[in-house]
């Protein structure tokens, strides 16, 4: 009964590895064309940078489009290929596509990413060169009002008898 048990579990490690087995010996005799091209962050405001990668990608390889120039992928281990860009800062909104032409073909993601407008930082929600006459008078009619209610203050103090 265990000699039954055991070659069973042999016939089955040996069709597994049997069945793997030309399934990576074709993967590495076919000639694969660049595929996957992804752009990280998908959404992007202009001016900013975007990582581009591309799987499958051999030899010289550029990535181009109508967001920002031309740039040179560096290809590394396992056919990946990976780049930086940097987004016009008079880019278009709305969706963009990416072509990458590699030593072994071209692949084209149509909607990589998506360019939204430029934030304006550091300004509050304010969209006026400076303080209005409105705020100034504001200002001033608080600062005024302090000014009265300290010296009020001061002035009950003053009048106290002390112990």
């Amino acid at each position: 009964m265990r000699t039954h048990r055991a070659l069973a579990a042999a016939g089955a490690a040996v069709a597994v590895l049997g069945l793997a087995a030309p399934a990576a010996v074709a993967r590495d005799g076919m000639n694969l064309s660049p595929s996957n091209v992804v752009a990280l962050p998908n959404v992007i405001a202009r001016g900013g940078q975007l990582t581009i990668t591309v799987n499958n990608c051999t030899g010289n390889a550029t990535a181009s489009s109508d967001a920002f120039r031309t740039i040179r992928l560096r290809t590394g281990a396992n056919n990946l290929a990976t780049g930086r860009a940097t987004v016009n800062r008079n880019a278009a909104t709305g969706s963009h596509s990416i072509s990458v032409v590699c030593g072994n073909g071209t692949v084209i993601n149509p909607t990589a990413f998506t360019v939204i407008g430029g934030v304006r930082g550091g300004l509050g929600g304010s969209s006026s060169a400076g303080a209005t006459p409105t705020d100034v008078a504001i200002g001033g009619g608080l600062v005024a009002l302090a000014v009265i209610g300290g010296g009020v203050f001061w002035m009950r103090r003053r009048t106290e008898k002390h112990i």
